[in-house]
């Protein structure tokens, strides 16, 4: 690969592609011969993908790699790379994606250089989740994102800022592959980094469940099932201990999850039961939870027989169903 790069070959230097590069993006920043330039972009992210990426036959030069990426950093090439997004076509967004996400997953040693990289350098971060904003680049976005979050310094960078809030909006956008897309995005940020995540909701408590709530009661199916799912996810994990009980103390989320049980949607009606059993199989029931229990308690014991009784041979859902109505049976009225 060396002779692709030296100075007497036709080839340009990897410094000199990542430089030509950010010239022709800079260019398409101001609208300059938009025709000739994307075709400058497309073959300077073709020959870009050979030094990352080898050509099939050869492999690359770690070397070669490493003057690409110091260069990137130095021209701040990969934000104008995502800021271009919008005027790339579906070829010139793939390759794109491509690069970045080569470059984002070199490592060296512990190392991820360009990890370091983008974490201070939050402008990007910001840029890839307002991609959700723009239908045309929501899924390159994500998909970038994705990659991203799995370092866990980089998710901080969402998590501590108000980026978060925006992806409660993104996930019931109209369009189902942009929101599903994002609600895959949010699932990781709460899933991933189990510390990270538990920061956040002991930080915006309230205001949490409040936005997680509306979600709950979305009248996007997609959303709908796709949020009450994610919640039993978050309730039952014991890394989020605290925050479950501060969920199951509240008269409201425990009326919204009972009108969820009787959804019309039998996946919907399923994944409320989840959350559901939480409430009931609580010890420590705070009076006002209880109290809407004993006062439903004889619907429910007429309800719960009969709920997905279709589910006969699922042993740990009939296991659980029948000690929930056991506990129910036994509820008195507080003191």
């Amino acid at each position: 690969m060396a002779f692709l790069f030296s100075r007497s070959s036709k080839q340009k230097s990897p410094q000199d592609l990542a430089r030509s590069l950010k010239d022709s993006l800079k260019k398409l920043e101001y609208g300059q011969d938009k025709r000739k330039t994307l075709d400058d972009i497309s073959r300077s992210l073709a020959q870009i993908k050979v030094v990352i990426l080898g050509d099939g036959t050869t492999e690359p030069s770690p070397d070669s790699i490493a003057l690409l990426a110091q260069e990137s950093y130095a021209s701040d090439l990969l934000y104008y790379l995502i800021a271009s997004q919008p005027a790339f076509d579906f070829e010139l967004r793939k390759d794109s994606t491509s690069v970045f996400i080569a470059l984002l997953q070199r490592q060296i040693g512990p190392r991820f250089p360009t990890v370091q990289y983008l974490s201070t350098r939050n402008k990007i971060i910001v840029l890839l989740v307002k991609g959700y904003e723009r239908q045309e680049i929501a899924q390159n976005s994500g998909q970038i994102l994705r990659e991203c979050i799995k370092h866990e310094q980089l998710a901080r960078i969402i998590l501590t800022s108000d980026l978060i809030w925006k992806f409660f909006d993104y996930v019931q956008l109209p369009g189902f592959e942009t929101a599903s897309d994002a609600f895959w995005t949010l699932r990781d940020l709460f899933r991933r980094h189990k510390q990270l995540a538990l920061e956040f909701f002991t930080e915006n408590t309230d205001r949490f469940f409040h936005d997680y709530n509306a979600l709950l009661s979305s009248t996007n199916y997609v959303t709908k099932r796709q949020s009450i799912k994610l919640l039993g996810e978050i309730l039952l994990d014991r890394t989020n201990y605290v925050i479950m009980t501060q969920y199951i103390d509240s008269p409201e989320h425990l009326k919204l999850i009972m009108n969820m049980l009787r959804d019309k949607s039998k996946n919907i009606q399923y994944e409320s039961f989840q959350v559901f059993k939480v409430f009931v199989a609580n010890p420590n029931k705070s009076k006002p939870v209880l109290e809407i229990l004993v006062k439903n308690q004889e619907k429910l014991l007429v309800f719960l027989p009969e709920f997905h009784s279709d589910r006969k041979n699922d042993d740990i859902f009939n296991d659980e169903k029948q000690f929930l109505i056991k506990q129910i049976a036994e509820l008195s009225s507080p003191a």
